[in-house]
């Protein structure tokens, strides 16, 4: 579990295919790695992945196939650079929300504006998942912690401040960035337990009827 608070930045050294799959390589200067053990999780760029060799200065982690499939690492190359945030402590705080590292698509940046000291990014996001992003909800992009500040048929807005951008990888984004998408567990939770026993089928089919049948809506 995480909170979507980056605690550094780092870069891929190395991508490699192994028995139908991926290894990867992260390093990174800024990472304490005195209190990562072998089998310990790091997000990286929001992904939940297992650290199976550790160094001083990064680790190595295996990414599946299903991985592969719902996020952007099959595309990432050498010398991407990534957030990064170990697994969450029972001390310690929760400053974003609760992230699990298990990424439900992907998301593209469709405009980048300027708001004062700020930053206004619009995102597109599947149909499939925008229904989970309400405003002033929470998201997490590449693994960062955000709030959505406005949402608009299939896109939503988030709202970027100077620490955050410095901080994080997307002061890089631009018209076209595609990005790892994992949107709040709660709204996923709440779905499943309105739809009871109704649906076996990992398809949504979460309706405004059924919605108002368990009293959400008039």
């Amino acid at each position: 579990m995480f909170t979507g608070i980056i605690e550094a930045t780092g870069t891929l050294t190395e991508l490699t295919l192994k028995q139908g799959d991926l290894s990867v390589k992260v390093q990174s200067h800024n990472l304490d790695m005195t209190d990562v053990a072998l089998g310990d999780s790091i997000a990286t760029n929001g992904v939940c992945l297992t650290v199976v060799e550790k160094y001083s200065n990064g680790f190595k982690a295996d990414v599946s196939n299903e991985t592969l499939s719902l996020t952007r690492f099959g595309d990432y190359q050498v010398g991407q650079k990534v957030n990064l945030e170990k697994a969450l402590q029972p001390i310690s705080r929760l400053g974003g929300h609760l992230v699990s590292g298990h990424v439900d698509g992907i998301a593209t940046v469709v405009a980048v504006e300027a708001n004062a000291r700020a930053t206004d990014y619009w995102l597109s996001a599947p149909d499939s998942l925008i229904k989970y992003i309400p405003y002033k909800g929470s998201v997490a992009i590449d693994g960062i912690s955000l709030t959505v500040n406005a949402v608009e048929g299939n896109k939503f807005k988030l709202t970027i401040v100077p620490h955050t951008a410095q901080e994080t990888t997307i002061a890089d984004f631009k018209v076209g960035t595609v990005v790892n998408l994992e949107v709040d567990q709660i709204a996923r939770y709440l779905e499943r337990l309105i739809q009871g026993t109704q649906t076996t089928s990992s398809e949504s089919t979460l309706t405004t009827s059924l919605l108002a049948q368990a009293g959400f809506i008039k």
